[in-house]
Order: structure tokens, then sequence, then C-alpha cells
């Protein structure tokens, strides 16, 4: 569905004010932009590195499918990475669903840097805590004083148990502190690019790290992550890990109203709750965080993750993580039976796409098909039905100098490709995929000249799983008592 809207795409409530946004002045941006060191030869080195896969294919243990949905250029991107941090039993999984005139952009560009940004602080914090546990065990203080519950009154427990809890926690305290300084370097990286412009782009993410049955989910905006397990009759059933954080959820409304933002509808999408400015009909965000997005981050929408963990059992066998392109017409359950009767895992992504632009011509023939990005990370690896339909490289232990320092600079010393802008795509038009074949991750990267789409008309969010209390939009400027929206 749409995300992004501008003033001149809806038609606003009346008496609602009609200024356009002021731009920022391009002399107000950092002159220390990061476009020149993070060339296009790096990147190649970085797409090459063993494990990783951000193209339709699939491997021993996920299936990848993104298609271009009727609105122009592909906004969605997607990653699978194995082995991630030099971690054998570990995968990191992300999907990224751009909107704004740059979004495709911005989404991948967050792609390939967040990834990285993660595994550095992943190893930064894991060195940390290798200290504290040091001095910990030198002074005879506990490493965590508050989760002395863990083995109060329990003596009789094992203390192996007890050291595999301890173990547990450890991950997710790492890891979740990793998510959050990862995620906020990200949105702060976007901000000095002068290449891309992320004042009124930006893309939602929600990605997950597997390390052996430990899963710890990082999530802004409206894409989605559910998990299919066994129940006790031996059915399939479909678990929401993440919450669509949307601007009509209680707390994010609140949130982005006590910072002078406004949530309310426009009136021919009345279920689709947007973002605007105090005193501007812009540029009307139908998500509550997102990395990028600039002009609302003073007005409430933020790019800190929500942070989930999860301990993996025998009875859990998938993940399907995609952009809310698969999620507006399809219900979670519909997902993981589609993905589940799939003639080979390693066609389960693109069966899981191929469904939901079906359904999207059924339920809202009217509109245009959004764009779709699907990630299926499978658990049991070694299953017979698996048909891998891409090369998967043999040594994945050695890593070239080169590329060691795209790794190591991922923290701010390495920078994004230098972007030519050519053009603005304009907002509120029509625009035909021209193919149906896939462009190339190239020509995605690149600015594209035309038209840009008006968003979804009326799609109200199809969620079988989670129920969430429906947000009364904020009531109009001026003390009306009337409900007004746009």
């Amino acid at each position: 569905m749409g995300s992004c809207l501008s003033s001149d795409s809806r038609s606003p409530h009346p008496g609602s004010p009609a200024t356009p946004v002021r731009r920022r002045r391009s002399s107000k941006r950092r002159s220390g932009s990061r476009n020149s060191s993070f060339d296009y030869h790096k990147e190649e080195l970085l797409h090459r590195i063993p494990g990783r896969m951000f193209l339709n294919g699939s491997s021993e243990v996920a299936s990848l499918f993104s298609q271009q949905g009727k609105k122009g250029t592909n906004q969605d991107a997607m990653i699978v990475w194995e082995n991630f941090g030099s971690r054998e039993d570990t995968v990191f999984c992300g999907v990224f669903d751009g909107h704004g005139p740059f979004g495709h952009m911005v989404a991948k560009r967050v792609r390939d840097a967040l990834p990285l940004k993660l595994s550095t602080h992943w190893e930064v914090n894991i060195k940390s805590e290798d200290v504290l546990r040091e001095i910990s065990l030198n002074t005879g203080s506990s490493l965590y004083p508050e989760d002395a519950f863990l083995i109060a009154g329990e003596e009789s427990r094992l203390s192996i148990d007890v050291e595999e809890t301890e173990k547990h926690l450890e991950v997710f305290r790492t890891l979740k502190e990793s998510f959050l300084k990862a995620y906020k370097v990200m949105d702060r990286e976007l901000r000095s690019y002068t290449n891309i412009d992320c004042f009124c782009s930006g893309t939602t993410a929600v990605t997950l790290v597997k390390q052996g049955k430990n899963l710890v989910i990082g999530n802004i905006g409206d894409s989605r992550a559910v998990l299919a397990t066994r129940g006790e009759d031996d059915s399939l059933t479909a678990v929401q890990l993440t919450v669509d954080l949307k601007p009509d959820l209680p707390a994010e409304a609140e949130r982005i109203r006590k910072c002078k933002g406004r949530v309310f509808s426009l009136q021919d999408e009345p279920d689709v709750a947007r973002v605007w400015m105090p005193k501007n009909d812009s540029p009307g965000l139908a998500m509550a965080r997102a990395f990028g997005d600039f002009c609302l981050k003073d007005f409430g929408v933020i790019s800190v993750p929500e942070i989930s963990y999860r301990r993996l059992s025998e009875k859990d066998e998938f993940i399907v993580v995609a952009t809310d392109g698969i999620w507006d017409v399809l219900s979670n359950d519909e997902v993981v039976n589609i993905v589940d009767s799939a003639s080979s895992r390693s066609s389960a992504a693109r069966s899981l796409v191929e469904e939901a632009v079906r359904a999207w011509k059924i339920t809202y023939p009217t509109s245009k098909v959004d764009d779709c990005a699907v990630v299926c990370l499978f658990f049991d690896s070694n299953s017979n039905n698996f048909s891998t339909a891409s090369a998967k490289a043999k040594d994945k232990t050695f890593m070239s100098m080169e590329m060691t320092e795209v790794i190591s600079n991922a923290d701010g010393a390495s920078s994004p490709l230098a972007f030519n802008r050519s053009s603005t795509l304009r907002e509120g038009e029509e625009v035909s995929a021209a193919s149906k074949d896939e462009p190339s991750e190239q020509d995605e990267l690149l600015p594209k000249t035309g038209n840009e789409s008006s968003p979804l008309n009326g799609v109200s969010r199809v969620n079988t799983v989670m129920t969430l209390p429906r947000f009364v939009p904020d009531k109009a400027v001026g003390g009306s008592k009337s409900k007004k929206k746009y």
C-alpha cells in the first residue's frame, strides 16, 4: 500500500492548511558525507561475500523472492546472510520496504549497511561482556544482579540449567543492545547523505538474527515476521512475531501527538491512518517508525526498533519475513499454508508472491499491485524436498583483505554509493511496469525519471493472529469536536 502522500495527491479536509513543505536547504547538509569512499567496487565486494544473498534465489536454509508491483520502481529489498558474523550457526534475515521518491535507494542502502553495523556492534558487545564476566568472576559478584530471581529458591535445579538460562539471556541482552545501536547509527548516517534525499523518503525494516535456537528480531514499520509451528494436534499454526507499527496504535499515536505531529486518515481511505506535519498536509506517512523520513523525525516518527526474543523449539519449522504487499491481501495462516504446500522449499518464496499477486487482483481489482519481497527461513535444512536454486560457495571461511576492509569500516568509516540524482519522481500519477522482467540491481539503485503512482485506496490490513485496538483519529486543529479526516 502507499506509504507516503504529498499534499496535492489527495484532497485534504476542508479548512486544513495546505502550505507546501519547506525543504531543507542544501547548505545545511553536512559536507563530510560518506558517498565517496563506499564506491561501486566495494559494494561489489560486499555482494560477493559467501552466504550473503539479496536477489531472487535460494540456499539450503532460505528462499528469497521479490517482484515489482504496478507502481513503478521496485522499492522492496531483502537479504539472507548465512554464517553471519563469521558464526556457523548464525543467520541474518531482513526485508525493507522503501517509500517516497528515493525509497528504493534508501531500502537498498539500509539492506547493505545495517547488517554490517549490527555485526560490528555485536562483536564489540560480546567483547565487553567477556571483560565484565572476567571482572565478575574475580570479584565474586553477580554480573546481572537483577536476574537473581532466576536462581533464588531453585537450589535443587541442576547448575547446568541455570548456566543455560543465563547464556540465553546474555545472547538476548547482547543482541538487543546491538540492534538498538545499529539502528540508531544507520538512521544518523542516512541523515548525512547528500546523494540520497531522505527528507521525505525512507524504509521499513524487519530484521532477525537466528543463532542456534535463539531468535532476536528488530522491527520498525509495517512489514512483518510470522513463525510456522506445529500445534498439539500436529497442525501447522501461524504465530505473529512482530507488531505492525502503524500510526493508529495508541502508544504510537500518543507519542506522535506529544511531538506535535498529527494522525488521521484521508476520506477515500478511512482505514489507513497517516502521520502529518503540524501545519502542512504532508507527507502522510502510513507508519509510525521508519528509517529516513526526516521531515517527521521532530514530530514523533522514530527509528527505534521494537526488539523481541524467542527460544525456538523442535515444533517450530520456518519463519516468513515479508513486506506489506503480502500481508495486505493474505492472512498469517494463509501465508504459512502457502509456504508449507509449495512444490519445493526453493520455490516457496516465489509461490507466496505469486499467490499474493493473484489475491491483489481479486480483492482490489481497481488498485495497483504493491511491490512484494519475501524471505522464508527454514530450520531443518536437511529436508530432502529442498531443491537448491542458487549456487552455493564451498569455502565460507576465506575473506580477502578488500572484503575485510568493507566489513571493518561498516560503522561510520564506510560510505554509500555515489548516486547521480537525475530527477525526482512525481507523486500521485500512475506508472505501469514497463516489463515483467526484474531490473538489474545497479539499475534499481539509480534514481528513475517518470511518475510514481498514488497509494492504494482504502486497504484494511489482514491480521488473524493479533488484533489491536483501533485508535480514534485526532480531533481537527482548532478544537472542533467533529472528527475531520482527509
